[in-house]
């Protein structure tokens, strides 16, 4: 079964064209899209399991220079 996740992207000042155009280059992530509030951008990954997950996201996306924190919410099934 697929995993799915949601990434909150808050990037530095100057930063956010630079860092969107590098996570829509990265395997695994299905979507990447400016946003306002809070964060600077929102992806939506996916992979073949948790492992997989956290391997995009804390060293694949955490390693995109121009990044300050990301927020990862997992997607879970609800019956």
């Amino acid at each position: 079964m697929t995993t799915k996740a949601y990434i909150l992207v808050e990037t530095a000042v100057g930063k956010s064209k630079e860092v969107l155009a590098e996570l829509r280059q990265l395997h695994g992530v299905v979507s990447a899209d400016a946003v306002t509030g809070p964060y600077d951008l929102v992806a939506i990954i996916e992979g073949d399991s948790f492992p997989d997950i956290g391997d995009l996201v804390a060293v694949r996306i955490g390693g995109i220079k121009g990044i300050v924190r990301t927020v990862t919410c997992l997607a879970i099934q609800i019956p």
